[in-house]
């Protein structure tokens, strides 16, 4: 999602390493993109096997369905802040740890629903998010090119997401399926970023954070991925 962006330059870029450290780097980044959703669907399986997702979810959907999205973009930018900053791996793997599970938190009511409306729903649309990752991090490995160009168009589609969003919470109006349409075009832009970055711009000790920007990017795709999902159903 929102990666700092603005990750300091007072450092040598892993693209400019040798192929040995950027094949390290890199394999270290997704390995860890990997165990962090593992370990989200972990947090998940024990939530709803425990009963305490069903709990959580009556908690939560008592107020606005706005303010649970707006909840888990600002998770997700104040996390991705930190990793990014941070020169401590302590510090990025305690916010890796943290966004995961505040994540697996938040995602709690829109599982819930999915799975009373569909049992099936939910891994339909986890798959097409992971084809859509996959999709799109192949074009970024096999056309090498930077996408750093994107980071101003995904500012600007990140402030006009939580307008919009402020906006649906204070004059109750409903986002709509076109919405969630536009959300998952602009976390398939924020992979292609995020995934230039962990090839090209990242320093070699930052794959804790690289890895933080790419599960934010895959769950932002999977909570409106599994939105149409759900819209289609009404």
């Amino acid at each position: 999602m929102s990666d700092p962006y603005s990750v300091s330059r007072d450092y040598i870029p892993v693209g400019q390493c040798s192929s040995d450290t950027r094949a390290e780097f890199i394999t270290r980044t997704y390995n860890h993109l990997m165990g962090s959703i593992v370990g989200f669907t972990l947090i998940e399986v024990y939530l709803f096997s425990s009963g305490l997702a069903e709990s959580i979810a009556a908690v939560m959907m008592r107020g606005s369905w706005l303010m649970v999205l707006g909840a888990f973009m600002l998770v997700s930018w104040v996390a991705s802040r930190v990793a990014a900053r941070s020169e401590s791996l302590t510090s990025q793997y305690l916010a890796l740890a943290g966004f995961v599970l505040a994540e697996a938190i938040i995602f709690v009511p829109l599982l819930h629903l999915a799975n009373s409306v569909a049992p099936g729903m939910i891994t339909s649309a986890a798959l097409v998010t992971l084809l859509g990752f996959a999709g799109l991090t192949a074009v970024a490995f096999t056309t090498r090119k930077d996408f750093s160009f994107l980071a101003g168009a995904l500012r600007w589609g990140f402030a006009v997401a939580i307008i919009a969003i402020v906006a649906g919470i204070l004059f109750g109006f409903d986002l709509g399926t076109w919405f969630s349409v536009a959300m998952v075009g602009l976390a398939g832009a924020a992979i292609l970023y995020d995934t230039s970055n962990v090839l090209h711009h990242y320093p070699e000790d930052r794959y804790v954070a690289g890895a933080l920007q790419l599960f934010a990017s895959v769950a932002l795709m999977f909570w409106y991925v599994l939105r149409i999902f759900l819209a289609s159903r009404d």
